[in-house]
């Protein structure tokens, strides 16, 4: 395979257990890149910023692939792209994801990023990562020395740095069951409606408890940090509160105090504050029919 500038060469496994023994034999000189959709990958070697020559190519390994319901909880291979996330009938129960994958790129993207690809490239932009964070996900990786569960709230470590050692691979994701009468809430912020990277992008649960009370509350935030981050005091405004404008404000207030977001080519830190006020407003008021912000 060539780009512009360089030969490149693939290795490509017959099945995930040769995979790991390719990417741990690797480490002893240079270490392979996986390559899953290479929605990404591509473009960092078009720019020259990314200066691997070598590359395993994930595609023959089937044990990535397949949308599995276990229990009430939902396992999604690495490969998986976003097209069949956005198609699968399991997927139901999740529509947060559902809608984050509609939004990734434009069709051509879709049909070839997974959401594997999307964890790994640990872009604080990317469109399904908050999406995992509200949603409490777990992420399964493996390696020559067996596989291991990571919850995506301690995956990321920094920008675009996973807790993952050199030889590792993600395989997996498996969603929890999302509780009865959750209230659910998607909102990506960009310039277009597709083919935008997210200046502001947003995933909700809330769960209502008894006497109405909000019993579980997760906000989480994409394109506002170097990684994917929860406001947690705007969480703790609303937990154990019924719907009201003054728990709304309580929030609105600790989210201020949560975010710092960051200046970048997209956009500014004003904005994304004020653009991610507006969006919890948003949820806030269409998550009870009786409230008024």
């Amino acid at each position: 395979m060539k780009t512009a500038i360089s030969t490149l060469a693939v290795e490509c496994p017959k099945h995930l257990k040769h995979a790991l023994t390719l990417l741990h034999e690797s480490l002893a000189t240079e270490r392979l890149t996986p390559l899953a959709g290479g929605t990404d990958l591509f473009v960092y070697l078009n720019a020259g910023s990314h200066r691997g020559t070598r590359f395993l190519d994930l595609a023959p390994c089937a044990e990535l692939r397949g949308i599995k319901a276990i229990k009430g909880r939902l396992r999604i291979g690495a490969l998986e792209t976003f097209d069949r996330i956005a198609r699968h009938p399991k997927m139901a129960a999740w529509p947060l994801l559902v809608q984050a994958a509609r939004c990734v790129g434009a069709a051509q993207i879709q049909n070839r990023g997974t959401i594997g690809g999307n964890i790994a490239n640990a872009s604080p932009a990317g469109d399904s990562l908050p999406v995992l964070l509200a949603y409490d996900a777990l992420v399964h990786v493996a390696s020559v020395r067996g596989e291991r569960t990571i919850p995506f709230r301690e995956l990321q470590t920094g920008y675009r740095q996973l807790a993952l050692e050199a030889d590792e691979l993600i395989v997996a994701v498996e969603l929890p069951e999302v509780p009865a009468g959750a209230k659910q809430f998607f909102r990506k912020v960009g310039t277009r409606a597709a083919q935008s990277i997210s200046k502001v992008v947003f995933a909700g649960v809330l769960v209502p408890g008894r006497g109405g009370q909000w019993s579980h509350v997760r906000l989480a935030w994409g394109s506002m940090a170097p990684i994917t981050v929860r406001s947690l005091r705007a969480e703790a405004a609303l937990l154990a509160h019924k719907p009201s404008a003054q728990a709304a404000a309580w929030a609105d207030v600790a989210l201020g105090e949560d975010l710092v977001p960051i200046d970048d080519i997209r956009s500014d830190a004003e904005y994304r504050l004020s653009a991610a006020r507006h969006v919890l407003a948003q949820f806030l008021r269409s998550s009870h029919a009786g409230f008024r912000g």
